[in-house]
């Protein structure tokens, strides 16, 4: 595992020490580790909506109608 010194401002390490303080967590590390693992899934979720947002700006416009559009997203869920 690799090792890092980072430093905090004083509110953030507050913050960080209650979370340890309150059995949250046993450590800064174990948090840190946690809040970069939150942070990596919701970057991965809002790059999937990009794509799906490039994606249907590429294919243009539509006649189909409403019901046909929840249809069809219903379907490829």
């Amino acid at each position: 595992m690799a090792r890092q010194s980072i430093s905090f401002t004083n509110p953030n390490d507050e913050w960080l020490k209650a979370q340890v303080d309150s059995q949250e967590y046993s450590s800064k590390s174990e948090l840190i580790n946690d809040l970069i693992r939150q942070a990596r899934k919701a970057q991965a979720q809002i790059d999937w909506i990009k794509a799906k947002l490039e994606q249907a700006e590429k294919s243009g416009f539509t006649k189909d109608s409403k019901e046909e559009i929840r249809h069809l997203a219903k379907k490829t869920n």
